[in-house]
């Protein structure tokens, strides 16, 4: 059985990794392509947003009074992975923080084990619970993006933990430093990185 409050322990403390990643950083910087894919900041807290309201309300049968947003992003072009000019940071920040607290009312409403069905899993039968697992890893996935952009707009990556007021730019470049000279003896070659066979 899946202990559901560790789930959800889990899941507040990946959100407010997400909400520090982009709390802070100039609006334009957040909005823009930081990479080829067209990933972005607010769009990557758009998409948490969206997903977990799917899985909740639509997958777990749990409604929320925040109408189908989801269902108006065009896939066609990844509506729910960037904003438009009328959408404002505002607004999908309070989207994000309002589907984690229909999450929490789902999971102090549902039983342990609801039903739940995901049309798009192969096996699309599974259980409130196990959604809460899913938006775990991917909140969690996501906001190790946020921390790698975030850290490419303005070096502010890995700050979270005020234990590590030691690590001053002298320390991190002298880090780089190490790692860059690790990296050297093999520029040029024709070596690749490989994983087993069928490990993925």
């Amino acid at each position: 059985m899946i202990d559901r409050q560790t789930c959800l322990e889990y899941l507040r403390r990946n959100r407010r990794a997400v909400l520090r990643a982009v709390h802070g950083v100039p609006e334009y910087d957040a909005r823009r392509p930081l990479t080829r894919s067209g990933t972005n900041l607010l769009g990557v807290v758009k998409h948490l947003a969206l997903v977990e309201l799917e899985y909740v309300s639509d997958c777990a049968g749990f409604p929320c009074d925040l109408g189908s947003p989801w269902k108006e992003a065009d896939e066609a072009i990844n509506g729910d992975l960037w904003l438009t000019a009328d959408e404002s940071a505002e607004s999908v920040i309070a989207l994000y923080v309002a589907a984690g607290e229909h999450t929490e009312r789902a999971a102090a409403t549902l039983p342990i084990d609801s039903p739940a069905t995901v049309p798009w899993w192969s096996k699309g039968d599974t259980t409130f619970d196990r959604l809460l697992v899913h938006l775990v890893s991917e909140t969690a996935q996501h906001a190790g993006h946020l921390d790698i952009l975030r850290e490419g707009i303005d070096g502010q990556g890995d700050t979270w933990d005020e234990t590590r007021t030691y690590r001053d730019d002298a320390w991190w470049s002298a880090l780089l430093s190490r790692i860059a000279a690790a990296a050297e003896p093999f520029r040029g070659s024709d070596s690749r990185v490989a994983a087993p066979e069928g490990t993925f």
